[in-house]
């Protein structure tokens, strides 16, 4: 496990260059649905959202979004989280960090989320971290296709989206209040 300091702060306009430029990343692009400049400004401006710069020791590691945070039905959405350190943890101790928000300084009733098809890794951690798949959305969203070093192409891979790309799955997962505080109780969120 990573034994560095991982914080969240409020996103700055001044951070979007960063933002965009973390979820351009051709190891990021095929797990999320990039988003524009303008809507990554909205995100940082409207109420019912909350956007991140996740910092490792200090230094901008990445960010992540939740929205419905004044949700009347108290069902916040982790809509998205895009790092640039893969494999140190970080993308673990960023998921505790954000249920405990969800939970307890948010109200929320339900944390959900929605990631795709093939991006396993993700998923393999949000089960761990007590996230029950609700559903999936069969073949909903373009997947992307690059052509590596030899001039062929790997689904889910790369910058290009193309009609050779095919679809991926959008899985439904969440963890509600209860199933937090249990797990809570047994030591395995964060104090």
């Amino acid at each position: 496990m990573l034994e560095h300091r991982v914080t969240l702060r409020p996103t700055m306009l001044s951070d979007l260059d960063f933002v965009v430029g973390v979820e351009q990343d051709a190891g990021n692009r095929p797990f999320i649905t990039p988003w524009e400049r303008t809507q990554h400004e909205g995100a940082v401006r409207f109420p019912d959202a909350r956007h991140f710069i996740v910092e490792l020791d200090a230094g901008r590691a990445g960010f992540v979004i939740l929205q419905g945070c004044r949700n009347p039905n108290r069902s916040v959405e982790l809509k998205r989280i895009v790092l640039g350190p893969k494999g140190q943890g970080v993308g673990r101790l960023c998921v505790r960090l954000l249920k405990k928000m969800a939970f307890t300084q948010l109200g929320a009733h339900r944390f959900w989320l929605d990631v795709k098809g093939r991006n396993t890794r993700a998923q393999s951690l949000y089960r761990s971290e007590g996230y029950v798949e609700e559903g999936r959305l069969r073949e909903c969203v373009r997947a992307e296709v690059l052509a590596d070093a030899d001039g062929g192409s790997a689904a889910g891979v790369g910058l290009g989206v193309d009609d050779s790309a095919g679809f991926d799955d959008l899985i439904v997962m969440s963890l509600l209040k209860r199933e937090y505080d249990a797990r809570a109780a047994q030591g395995l969120e964060a104090a």
